[in-house]
């Protein structure tokens, strides 16, 4: 029998926006309700709107993501979204491989492309204008993968030479910038090295995908946890036949377990934006996210 080690969250995220002028109407969608999959498991979630909507609609997406739809339709200075959930993450403490681990990448690739069984995991070959590769990308991602070398173990060490060779630089990059210009100004943030990470493996035709979520961040020794500090995470996910899709993270040059929690995946970072939404104002606005993650039970 395997054994599981299981990690329970409490998961506060908040979104706030300040805006400097009435704002007389507003849409949104929401994708902050952390999905089952599985490796997690949600107890329970409970989103609050403030000021509170007229209209509130719940739905999955096309990924099967999540999905909350609202709109507000008086005047308002303020918008406060917070969402808590409940997360048991269920990680297996010694998992198994089977053949398709230890296979080459190139022969998974030709399985996938031929199979119609892996239909689903093909729509995720295609690029999109955040995931786009040059010659650049393609020659970077060839260096992990060399004819022969097994999927599982080129993903894991692409994961690692992004971890090394570009720098976590925050505010260099926005939520529209391009593989092409991450790997070319070698420095961005966690959604960025994902999309990089994506880039390189659909330029030699592997199906990858976006993952959104959380991790958890430990203090010093000896020291509190202090509230707020989380934060919204990205990494990307590999496709493996027998297997499923399997994710890593080459912000932390690690393999996603116990401490990371899905909220949701998609193409790129536009399929699974937290947030978004358009507003009926003349005046600019402030933006501020908390999040916090905490261990329960």
């Amino acid at each position: 029998m395997t054994k599981t080690l299981n990690n329970q969250y409490r998961i506060t995220h908040t979104t706030e926006y300040k805006y400097y002028g009435p704002v007389s109407l507003c849409h949104n969608i929401a994708k902050l309700l952390p999905r089952d999959t599985e490796t997690q498991e949600c107890k329970s979630t409970e989103i609050t709107i403030l000021p509170r909507p007229e209209v509130l609609d719940e739905y999955e997406d096309f990924y099967g993501n999540k999905v909350i739809y609202f709109a507000i339709q008086q005047e308002h200075e303020a918008l406060t979204v917070t969402v808590k959930s409940d997360i048991v993450k269920k990680i297996a403490a010694n998992p198994e491989f089977n053949w398709y681990a230890r296979a080459g990448w190139e022969e998974i690739k030709q399985l996938i492309q031929e199979s119609t069984e892996y239909i689903d995991a093909r729509q995720y070959t295609a690029t999109t204008p955040m995931t786009e590769y040059n010659t650049d990308i393609k020659n970077y991602a060839l260096l992990s993968f060399a004819a022969g070398k097994t999927l599982l173990e080129a993903a894991t060490d692409i994961m690692a030479r992004i971890f090394k060779d570009f720098a976590f630089t925050p505010g260099f990059t926005t939520i529209t910038t391009p593989a092409t210009e991450v790997f070319k100004a070698r420095k961005g943030v966690c959604q960025d090295f994902a999309h990089l990470a994506i880039a390189c493996l659909k330029s030699l035709g592997l199906p990858a995908r976006y993952v959104s979520g959380y991790v958890e961040t430990l203090p010093p020794p000896g020291e509190e946890k202090l509230v707020g500090v989380d934060a919204s995470h990205a990494w990307f996910s590999v496709y493996i036949p027998g297997m499923g899709w399997m994710d890593f993270d080459p912000t932390n040059n690690t393999i996603p377990g116990s401490q990371h929690v899905t909220i949701g995946w998609g193409r790129d970072y536009t399929d699974i934006c937290p947030l978004k939404g358009v507003i009926l104002s003349s005046g600019p606005h402030e933006l501020q996210v908390s999040v916090d993650m905490r261990r329960v039970g």
